[in-house]
């Protein structure tokens, strides 16, 4: 693509003196004391780190529900987040959980064990959302999220309950 292409296309380009660098590392790649990398304390750290050395970039792999291997480069959905990657620490500190709720638990430290990951973060989804029918505000807002994705989020839940129904795994 030419510098015509990008006039024509009304895009801003960098200027000549521009100058950046970044990292590649996807998010399931910190540390955390929960199996796998999160949304959480350790991916802001990580910015805060990032920034002090003077990146300018932190490209990360797709983050939606990961397909057949786990790869980040076959999510089954374009809009819906991967529920692996919801902080333990954020629920916890957004007052969805106690911090008894995520202790107890120990995963190994060099690599990422999926089948316990999956039991463990569907047992806190599944404690918040048993809270959430008690919790008006929670039901509020889950309404409220629902409305305003109808667009992808019923068909993404159709196929999620489909493939779960007939033995698929979908995260």
């Amino acid at each position: 693509m030419g510098q015509d292409d990008l006039k024509l296309m009304n895009l801003p380009r960098f200027p000549r003196e521009y100058r950046a660098s970044g990292l590649l590392l996807h998010i399931t790649s910190l540390p955390s004391p929960y199996g796998i990398g999160d949304v959480g304390p350790t991916a802001f750290a990580w910015i805060d780190r990032l920034h002090e050395a003077g990146q300018s970039w932190w490209q990360a792999l797709p983050l939606g529900p990961t397909g057949y291997g786990n790869s980040p480069y076959q999510p089954f959905s374009s809009f819906a987040g991967n529920g692996l990657l919801i902080s333990p620490d954020g629920l916890v500190e957004d007052g969805l959980l106690q911090k008894s709720d995520v202790g107890g638990w120990s995963f190994p430290a060099t690599v990422v064990d999926y089948d316990a990951i999956i039991r463990f973060k569907h047992g806190l989804l599944d404690r918040i959302w048993s809270y959430s029918s008690t919790c008006q505000e929670l039901r509020d807002a889950f309404e409220e999220f629902r409305q305003a994705q109808a667009h992808w989020l019923e068909d993404c839940a159709l196929f999620r309950a489909l493939k779960e129904r007939h033995n698929g795994v979908y995260y």
